[in-house]
């Protein structure tokens, strides 16, 4: 029944040990394979248990050798229910040779199903590449599965990887059908960074708008904070002792005014600018030329 420690050693001891064959009962043997065959044919063992798909080498030479016989498990659906993980398979008859009858009749037997585990951190690209070459090479039908039973997303022993699920549901993702693997595994670390990108992106868009008016009109509010410094400083005082400097800043203020571009929707604001500059520049002139401010100079 194979090596200590091998899976079908460890199945065969659970199984044949609720039958009360073990260790103390009967001799159990390591031979394997091609080893089993001839150790059945010099006569070494009286049965040999073996797993492995009707065409391999060892169950091949069983089957055809007309002193072997194969026994089934009458019980095979009980045993299906005591051990979850095995699953009750037949042996039809006469599907591995019409003449003469091989086997002889349906042969009730018991399988285990092969699994592929994978980290739980394994990049799902991989995970379904792994999942397309197991459909091309175990999809199709043989003696024990009908096309596409295998492999399939119904496991009892393990949880199934979420990107494997996707895959039994949808098939390949976009990305595999239409990627190759290098930029498809770009693509996939790129999409998480770009929906954070628009999700972040699309209020501050809403702000922008509102941030460039606010921006405006504070260039705005600079001169006419300027324009009033101004103002204030020749009505504190006589304008004709500063009148030379008064003027040079109101033509200051005027030329930076008329070099700030603005849009359209400020224009009326701008306008208006323009004409409270030359409010204070009629003011200043008409002051400063005042009688009585001359004669007080």
């Amino acid at each position: 029944m194979g090596p200590v420690g091998s899976r079908g050693r460890t199945a065969a001891e659970q199984i044949l040990g609720r039958a009360g064959v073990n260790s103390e009962s009967a001799t159990f043997l390591p031979f394997i394979g091609s080893g089993a065959v001839e150790a059945m044919n010099d006569g070494k063992v009286d049965a040999v248990w073996i797993g492995g798909a009707p065409d391999s080498p060892a169950i091949h030479s069983f089957l055809h050798n007309p002193n072997v016989r194969i026994l089934g498990f009458q019980a095979a659906e009980a045993l299906t229910r005591i051990f979850p993980e095995l699953t009750r398979l037949v042996l039809p008859q006469g599907v591995i040779d019409l003449d003469p009858d091989i086997p002889p009749n349906d042969v009730p037997l018991i399988g285990t199903p092969t699994k592929v585990l994978v980290r739980s951190d394994l990049n799902p690209e991989i995970v379904q590449l792994l999942l397309q070459t197991m459909v091309e090479a175990h999809g199709g039908a043989n003696i024990f599965q009908r096309a596409g039973e295998f492999p399939n997303s119904t496991d009892i022993e393990y949880p199934v990887a979420p990107a494997a699920i996707d895959f039994y549901k949808d098939g390949p993702s976009f990305m595999q059908r239409h990627l190759p693997l290098w930029l498809s595994v770009h693509a996939q670390r790129a999409i998480p960074v770009l929906v954070t990108a628009i999700a972040l992106g699309l209020p501050m868009f809403r702000f922008l708008p509102w941030a460039y008016n606010w921006i405006t009109r504070r260039r705005l509010f600079y001169w006419y904070a300027q324009l009033k410094k101004l103002e204030a400083s020749f009505d504190a005082g006589p304008v004709n002792q500063h009148l030379a400097e008064t003027q040079a800043e109101i033509e200051r203020i005027e030329d930076a005014v008329s070099h700030i571009r603005f849009p359209l929707t400020f224009s009326d604001q701008l306008y208006n600018l323009r004409s409270h500059i030359e409010i204070v520049r009629r003011k200043i002139t008409s002051q400063g030329n005042a009688p009585g401010r001359v004669a007080a100079e």
